[in-house]
């Protein structure tokens, strides 16, 4: 006997729970409107919705800082160039499914939309990102936990959790077993000083100003004479 999920666009579930691929798709494609803004999780047979509006403040300032900080290391360092996805849709048919806050890719092999296709990142037809991330508010333990394992099994190299509360970022790199491995330097930003990213946190959970903190941030990546 089967079972389905059934949700209501009143009250989503903010936990992950068994479900089916057409359970997703159901929910993904339900053209009533919902109640919330939602991003949506799917790994074999398991199902998680979180509400986009749900992690406040907190979780919205910190990651439009963290981009910018990124833009402007970027911009400094030749060779960096990169196109950001962030918050869009990634899916392995039949199988898996997130919407990571923040999605790398390299500008050489970035996603392109065309006219009449649906508005997301297919992995049948497009290769993984370089890298994705989760901004960690009060999602922290899901987000060492089951996201990690959907990121590591979608093959993508590198995973970034930015916990909010604690000023800190995790980086994790894909190993040949197919497991991550913490580190303390990134693959993709290669150069980039994960210590000086979390100061910057640090520092913005002082001050709350964010053109402050990026003014700050671009002093210390200038090359020195």
């Amino acid at each position: 006997m089967t079972t389905t999920l059934s949700i209501s666009n009143q009250s989503a579930p903010t936990h992950w729970q068994s479900a089916t691929w057409q359970d997703y798709l159901n929910y993904r494609d339900d053209p009533e409107p919902k109640m919330i803004s939602y991003r949506l999780f799917f790994n074999l047979n398991r199902f998680l919705i979180t509400d986009m509006g749900g992690e406040g403040l907190n979780h919205s300032k910190f990651s439009d800082l963290l981009f910018l900080i990124i833009s402007l290391w970027s911009m400094q360092s030749p060779g960096q160039e990169f196109t950001s996805c962030g918050r869009c849709t990634l899916e392995k048919p039949e199988t898996r499914s997130a919407a990571p806050d923040l999605v790398f890719y390299s500008d050489a092999d970035a996603p392109v939309w065309q006219e009449g296709e649906r508005r997301f990142i297919n992995l049948d037809q497009w290769r993984v990102p370089n890298l994705v991330g989760e901004i960690s508010d009060t999602t922290l333990s899901s987000d060492l936990d089951e996201k990690k394992q959907l990121y590591s099994a979608l093959g993508i190299p590198e995973y970034w959790v930015v916990s909010v509360r604690g000023r800190e970022i995790f980086v994790f790199l894909l190993q040949e077993d197919g497991k991550y491995q913490e580190s303390s330097e990134s693959q993709f930003f290669s150069g980039l000083k994960i210590d000086l990213l979390n100061e910057a946190l640090e520092q913005f959970h002082q001050s709350q100003s964010t053109i402050k903190i990026a003014q700050w941030f671009s002093q210390q990546i200038q090359p020195t004479t």
